[in-house]
């Protein structure tokens, strides 16, 4: 929703330059002793996740302008399935059967979420895919990388790095420029603030904690969380497919994360079986 106030008012580079800089400025201020002790690995490191930003961005951005939302939201969350993808064909590293469950129900749901029955295929559609697949690899990425460097360091980094790629090739292709309505504000801070700083920095704590797999499938919540600041903010109300689709997404994340455990039941009806048995 924000990204799409935010093309109202800035070209595509413009956006992702103000975006990521704003919110490295904010992080930067508030961590900044880390950055001062960062080593040439982090840096190397941030330079990698923050360009793998810029390239998700960058063809999400462009990828919006010509296609619809309901479009776009399906596709950019099929980074849920990009991942335990490229997982399993460069890292050889097999999903276990209820993260493969849990995808599925979730990649139901958002179709249901986000789609309608007006789906045609789009120029942008293309855009959005190979962002996903770049959103894909950046998660498994970012898994590898916060398991030797300090994960806020690197959060905050791969936002200037992005920053600074948005604004080359803004000054390179657009004619970059300032914030002038108060709309185009609110769409570039709450970008910065929400989106960025605490989402990708977020993100690179979060991953310290869990796997690819697990990520990509949290990350498909973005589309429930979207309608919510839908309705929040513009009074947008879900049909009642939307609200299943929200559900079934939920169900997912919870199936993949929940450990199941052989139940209990088993061996109590056995041996009650065996304990009748002996009794005849």
């Amino acid at each position: 929703m924000f990204m799409k106030m935010g093309l109202d008012s800035f070209e595509g580079f413009n956006l992702v330059a103000l975006r990521f800089g704003i919110a490295f400025i904010l992080a930067g201020a508030l961590f900044y002793k880390r950055l001062i002790q960062m080593n040439f690995k982090t840096f190397f490191y941030g330079f990698i996740l923050g360009t793998l930003l810029f390239l998700v961005m960058s063809t999400v951005t462009f990828g919006l302008n010509f296609t619809s939302v309901s479009n776009a939201g399906f596709l950019f969350s099929l980074s849920v399935v990009f991942v335990p993808m490229l997982l399993a064909l460069f890292f050889k590293i097999k999903p276990e059967k209820k993260v493969i469950f849990g995808v599925g129900i979730a990649l139901l749901g958002i179709a249901l979420l986000t789609l309608n029955h007006h789906l045609t295929i789009n120029s942008g559609d293309y855009l959005i895919i190979l962002g996903a697949i770049f959103y894909a690899t950046q998660i498994i990425f970012t898994d590898k990388f916060t398991k030797n460097v300090d994960s806020i360091t690197l959060g905050i980094l791969q936002l200037g790095v992005a920053g600074v790629w948005g604004l080359v090739f803004s000054f390179l292709f657009e004619e970059p420029h300032l914030p002038s309505t108060t709309e185009a504000w609110v769409s570039i801070m709450a970008l910065s603030v929400l989106c960025s700083a605490i989402g990708f920095i977020g993100q690179a704590v979060a991953q310290k904690h869990t796997t690819p797999t697990h990520t990509g499938l949290i990350f498909s919540l973005e589309p429930v969380f979207a309608a919510l600041f839908a309705f929040l903010f513009i009074g947008e109300i879900l049909p009642a497919k939307g609200y299943v689709g929200a559900i079934l997404i939920m169900l997912g994340v919870l199936i993949a994360q929940f450990k199941f455990k052989k139940p209990l039941l088993g061996k109590k009806f056995n041996q009650s079986v065996e304990g009748s048995k002996v009794l005849h």
